[in-house]
C-alpha cells in the first residue's frame, strides 16, 4: 500500500497491544491492513507485563516467542516468582498467594504446553509485535485519528484526520476493527453497550527509579502487595535493580489526580518501600480504572471489536491484554478466509458467538481474583471462593460453541465455557502433544499455522485421501498430516489426548481450535468431509 492509497482490506483503529496483534495476525495471513493510532507512538510506560502461556503459544505460532523472551525485561525477570503481601518491602511479610487456582510463573506446564509464562513489559513487547507486523506488510499511521465512519453493503468508509496538519482523508475498507480502548469511540458509534459489575477500583500507576537492592535482598517476586497506614498498593520490580512500578489505590471522588505531585508520589514510594529517606526519581504517574465490563456485542455488520474495546477486567490474573491477543487471533483467520473467498461472510458471525461468552467468563474470573487478593494480609485467611477456576482452565480450557464448530454426536459437553479436561472436543484448543517431524521435536501446536489441518491417526489412510480430495473440490488450502507417516508420536499418547482411535481424524482450524473430529473410520469419509468443510466455512 502506498500512503496515498484510498482502499485497504482491513482498517484497524488503535495501535495498543490488541490493535498491534490484529495487524500481526492479519499480515501473517497475508491480509493487507492499515492501523491508525491517535497518539504519536507506542507508550513508553511499562503497563502490563505478564504474557501468559496461551498468548506465548500464539507468539510462537508466528515465530516471535524467542524474540519476546530475549527482551531486556524478560531476561531480567526470568527468575521472578510469587505474589507476596507485606507491611512494606523492608517490613514484615504478611503472607503469600498459595492457592490451587494460582499457577505461578515457575509452574511446570510442559505436559500442557510448549510455552510458559514470559514477564515482558508492554513497552518492550509492543515494538516486537509492530516490527514483525511491518515485516509482513502491515502499515501504521500514528498521530492519526479515526474521525468517523459509515458502513454499507460493500464496505466501510472512514474519515481519518492527521492530528499534526488537521488534514482529513477518506479511506475505504472491506472491514474495520475497533481496537481503540475501554472508551472505544468505535463501540460508541455502533451503539453497543457494556454489561458487568462495572468499576472495581481506581489506581495510580507510579513508575519510578530507586535503589532498593538492600530491601529486596535475594527475593525475586512478581508483585508485593503493601498494607500500611500510608499506602495500600502493589510494588513490582521492573529489572530487580532500580526500576519499579507502584500501583496505589485512590478515590477520585475525594481526591484529584493532580494532587499526586512528584513529591507526594515519592512519599508513597517511601512508605511502600519502608525506607523514609529513600531517594526516588519519579518517571511518570498514570491513573487507571479497574473494572469488569463486556460489550453486549463484539461487532455489527463489517465492524468488529477487540481487546479493551470489547472487554475490560481487573489485572488480577493477568488476563486482560492476553485476552485481547486471543481476540485478534480468532478474528484474523476468519477475515482472511472471507477476503480470500474461501469462506462465506457467515463465518464472521462466529467471532461474537465464540469470543464474547469466553471473554465475559474471563472478566468474571478476573473480578473474583481481585476480590480474593485482600485475604493475603489476613493471619488466618478464609478459603478462596470456590467459583474461581484454575488458571490453566482460563488459559487452555475454554470451549467455543458456534457455527464454526461441529460437535461430535455423543460427546458430553459441560455447561458454561470452562472445561477442565477437554481432550480434543470440538470447540476447544487443540491439545499439546510432543511429536517428531523431520527428525526434530515439535508440538502439535506447531502444526497449526495459516491453513486448516486434518490430523489423522496411523491407520487413517482413508481420512487423509478423502481430505485431500475434499479440499480440492472445495478449492481451499488444507494441510493433511498423519501420525506415523510425516509425524512420529514417541509417547504414543496422541490418540488418547485427542479423543480418537488409530483410524480416527481431527480437523483443526488455523487458530488451533478443534473444529471437528471422528473417533474412527467412516464408510463415506469423502462425503462427510465435504459436509464438514461446507459447514465450517459457511458455504
Amino acid at each position: 500500500m502506498s500512503d496515498k492509497q484510498q482502499h485497504v482490506p482491513v482498517l484497524v483503529a488503535g495501535a495498543g497491544l490488541a490493535g498491534l496483534c490484529t495487524a500481526l495476525f492479519l499480515s501473517w495471513h497475508e491480509v493487507p491492513c492499515l492501523v491508525v493510532e491517535r497518539h504519536r507512538g507506542i507508550s513508553p510506560h511499562p503497563r502490563a507485563r505478564g504474557i501468559n502461556p496461551r498468548a506465548m503459544e500464539l507468539m510462537r505460532s508466528v515465530g516471535l516467542e524467542e524474540e519476546v523472551r530475549a527482551t531486556e525485561s524478560a531476561r531480567a525477570l526470568a527468575r521472578n516468582t510469587g505474589v507476596l503481601a507485606a507491611q512494606s518491602l523492608a517490613g514484615h511479610q504478611l503472607g503469600a498467594l498459595h492457592e490451587q487456582y494460582f499457577m505461578d510463573v515457575r509452574t511446570d506446564l510442559s505436559a500442557l504446553s510448549p510455552s510458559g509464562w514470559c514477564l515482558c513489559h508492554q513497552d518492550e513487547f509492543e515494538p516486537v509485535v509492530r516490527r514483525r507486523a511491518e515485516e509482513l506488510g502491515a502499515r501504521f499511521s500514528y498521530f492519526t485519528e479515526l474521525e468517523s465512519f459509515e458502513q454499507g453493503a460493500d464496505g466501510v468508509t472512514a474519515r481519518l484526520r492527521d492530528r499534526e496538519s488537521g488534514e482529513v482523508r477518506t479511506v475505504t475498507a472491506d472491514y474495520l476493527v475497533g481496537a481503540d480502548g475501554p472508551a472505544s469511540p468505535v463501540r460508541e458509534a455502533l451503539g453497543i453497550g457494556v454489561e458487568g459489575p462495572g468499576t472495581t477500583g481506581h489506581f495510580l500507576n507510579i513508575h519510578f527509579e530507586a535503589d532498593l537492592a538492600e530491601e529486596l535482598g535475594e527475593r525475586r517476586f512478581i508483585m508485593c502487595y503493601t498494607f500500611n497506614d500510608v499506602v495500600r498498593g502493589a510494588l513490582m520490580p521492573l529489572d530487580n535493580a532500580r526500576r519499579w512500578l507502584l500501583h496505589v489505590v485512590f478515590d477520585p471522588a475525594t481526591e484529584d489526580v493532580a494532587s499526586f505531585t512528584d513529591e507526594r508520589c515519592r512519599e508513597l514510594v517511601r512508605a511502600a518501600a519502608g525506607v523514609p529517606e529513600l531517594e526516588v526519581k519519579v518517571l511518570g504517574a498514570i491513573p487507571w480504572e479497574a473494572a469488569g465490563r463486556t460489550a453486549t456485542s463484539f461487532g455489527a455488520g463489517r465492524v468488529f471489536l477487540v481487546g479493551d474495546a470489547a472487554h475490560v477486567m481487573p489485572p488480577s490474573g493477568a488476563f486482560g491484554s492476553n485476552t485481547g491477543v486471543q481476540d485478534a487471533h480468532n478474528l484474523a483467520w476468519k477475515l482472511a478466509a472471507v477476503l480470500r473467498g474461501e469462506a462465506g461472510t457467515g463465518l464472521l458471525d462466529s467471532y461474537d458467538a465464540e469470543r464474547r461468552p469466553v471473554c465475559a467468563a474471563t472478566v468474571e474470573q478476573a473480578v473474583l481474583r481481585s476480590q480474593d487478593r485482600p485475604r493475603l494480609a489476613a493471619k488466618e485467611p478464609a478459603p478462596a471462593n470456590p467459583a474461581i477456576h484454575a488458571d490453566t482452565e482460563i488459559w487452555f480450557g475454554w470451549q467455543y460453541r458456534s457455527g464454526a464448530v461441529l460437535p461430535t454426536p455423543g460427546d458430553s459437553v459441560p455447561d458454561g465455557v470452562w472445561n477442565g479436561d477437554p481432550r480434543g472436543l470440538p470447540g476447544t484448543r487443540a491439545p499439546h502433544v510432543p511429536l517428531v517431524q523431520d527428525g526434530r521435536e515439535v508440538s502439535t501446536l506447531d502444526l497449526f499455522t495459516r491453513a486448516p489441518v486434518l490430523l489423522a491417526g496411523p491407520e487413517a489412510g482413508s481420512w487423509t485421501d478423502a481430505a485431500r480430495a475434499a479440499a480440492d473440490r472445495a478449492g481451499i488450502s488444507l494441510d493433511v498430516l498423519r501420525i506415523g507417516d510425516e509425524l512420529r508420536d514417541p509417547s504414543g499418547g496422541w490418540a488418547e489426548v485427542y479423543g480418537v482411535g488409530a483410524d480416527g481424524a481431527v480437523l483443526v482450524r488455523p487458530d488451533g481450535v478443534v473444529a471437528w473430529r471422528s473417533p474412527a473410520a467412516r464408510d463415506e469419509p469423502g462425503a462427510e468431509l465435504d459436509d464438514v468443510l461446507k459447514a465450517l466455512l459457511v458455504r
